[in-house]
């Protein structure tokens, strides 16, 4: 993108804040895909759990409320708008305002790390249908990923040492498991991203790999969760409650888990760990602690914003512990400007 930067948008996947918006959302998720609403209200007992409301959506209210006084602190005059694939406020919506309140051009930050069809392509898919919504009166640009970033492995190696301190435990030991966890997709679409295929899975076990050297983890193990989808169709494995049950015949006591492929506690996080491997390691007797998400953290924001400095041309370099991945760019709705090794298809 050329010419001045005036906005920037907080864009997330979304989830639903009561009983009634459940299920609309859920079909939104799972548009296209013929899932029949019993197996959507199968899904939807993990909301109607915890009453209906997710998360996610009041952790980027807070998100977007301290990336602005970041920015304001720093001397931007960068509005940050926020807008979501499948809840309100809808990204088309968010565009559609800011081309009412004369954004012309605007950076767009995903709450996900990763390179991938959902993580990434499918951003880049939304923000075509908003810019084509608003008659393309505003361009947008999504910023890089970065979980390449140093920022991203500091805050989860930080998060697995609260979580050690939880247990008691000063530090990773033969009888201490670390196990680092990122959503499954399915095998075939894991395959088939980046040029090369497995794009998804390699960069999740590149940062898996920097945590642990962080923490100072001679073993650790990656497992997959929050698979959904039809029985016979493979996705990445091993899900995280069937590898828990693997832990205790090796001796293992306690078990810290790292979500490192999320940036904030939202419905995954806090069903699929805190709620079903806690119950699977209670029944197993292992203590198990789980480690907080990036986006809790102060120095999230501070990444946010100093990609965003780093794109409006202030004297920023992000820091990255991967060095072919240095200096990528932002990249268009059309794919355009993505660095070697990002998300697109092969083929």
């Amino acid at each position: 993108m050329d010419g001045a930067v005036d906005a920037v948008v907080l864009a997330s996947f979304g989830g639903p804040e009561g009983v009634d918006e459940v299920m609309p959302f859920l079909r939104r998720v799972t548009a296209g895909r013929n899932i029949p609403d019993e197996r959507l209200r199968v899904v939807g007992e993990h909301y109607f759990h915890f009453g209906g409301v997710s998360p996610i959506n009041e952790i980027n209210r807070g998100i977007q409320r301290r990336l602005q006084a970041e920015l304001d602190r720093r001397g931007h005059d960068l509005h940050v708008y926020w807008g979501n694939r499948n809840s309100e406020p809808f990204l088309v919506d968010t565009v559609a305002a800011c081309a009412a309140d004369g954004v012309r051009s605007a950076l767009v930050l995903a709450t996900s790390a990763y390179g991938g069809y959902s993580a990434c392509r499918q951003y880049h898919d939304d923000i075509a249908t908003a810019v084509a919504a608003a008659q393309h009166r505003v361009r947008l640009e999504k910023l890089p990923q970065i979980y390449h970033t140093d920022a991203f492995a500091d805050i989860n190696a930080d998060a697995v040492r609260r979580a050690l301190a939880e247990l008691g435990r000063p530090g990773l030991d033969e009888r201490t498991r670390l196990v680092l966890t990122a959503h499954s997709v399915p095998v075939k679409a894991n395959d088939e991203s980046g040029p090369d295929g497995d794009l998804y899975r390699s960069q999740v076990e590149l940062v898996a790999a920097e945590v642990a050297s962080r923490v100072g983890a001679a073993t650790w193990d990656v497992a997959w969760q929050s698979r959904s989808g039809a029985p016979h169709v493979p996705w990445l494995e091993p899900d995280i409650c069937d590898h828990l049950e693997t832990l205790p015949g090796q001796g293992i006591e306690a078990v810290v888990v790292a979500p490192i492929g999320f940036v904030s506690d939202h419905m995954e996080v806090v069903w699929d760990l805190d709620t079903e491997a806690r119950g699977v390691a209670e029944r197993l007797g292992l203590a198990m602690a789980r480690a907080g998400t990036a986006s809790d953290d102060d120095r999230f924001i501070t990444l946010y914003a100093d990609l965003i400095e780093e794109r409006i041309g202030v004297d920023r370099q992000v820091s990255s512990y991967c060095a072919p991945l240095q200096g990528a760019t932002g990249v268009g709705v059309d794919g355009s400007g993505c660095f070697a090794g990002c998300c697109r298809p092969r083929g």
